[in-house]
């Protein structure tokens, strides 16, 4: 019949996971700062996605660090704590997209379309940046501090600062 599926092929998200390798029950959550994380299984920790296979245990039971969830990153881990560069061969952790530096190396996670980032905010200034570390916005924290920053001097001459 269309539309159904033969029940020997369904599954379940959990039968999903562990067909992967994957520890049950890994759940994405939002960080305190607004950021895609990974709830811990004590379902309080919320860590962000960066903080998952960096080698250092943050949830009590150690599973951000499980290694069927770390042994082959990106491709072991869920879709939910990975975000694809414009080179399709590089990825950063899902946290890292839209924060303001250029992790991908090619702007690819901060700059529309591909990323579909909001505009700078509030502790950020809009101009082209002459850093590569920053790809559309600079910390206000850098406007006037006698450096120049973006390649048409805005940083210096028209930035409010903080």
């Amino acid at each position: 019949r269309e539309g159904t599926c033969p029940v020997s092929l369904r599954l379940d998200a959990e039968s999903w996971k562990h067909e992967q390798g994957l520890p049950p029950g890994a759940q994405a959550c939002v960080t305190r700062t607004n950021r895609t994380g990974f709830l811990c299984h004590d379902r309080r920790s919320c860590i962000p996605a960066s903080g998952v296979c960096d080698g250092i245990r943050t949830c009590t039971h150690g599973e951000d660090e499980d290694e069927a969830l770390c042994r082959d990153a990106p491709r072991s881990l869920p879709g939910f704590l990975v975000a694809r560069c414009g080179d399709p061969a590089s990825w950063i952790y899902s946290d890292q997209k839209c924060d303001g530096t250029n992790h991908c190396g090619d702007c690819s996670d901060e700059l529309s379309p591909v990323s579909a980032c909001p505009p700078c905010g509030p502790g950020w200034w809009r101009c082209p940046p002459t850093v590569f570390k920053y790809c559309s916005c600079i910390p206000r924290s850098l406007c006037r501090d006698h450096v120049q920053h973006c390649s048409d001097w805005s940083d210096e001459y028209s930035c409010p600062g903080l």
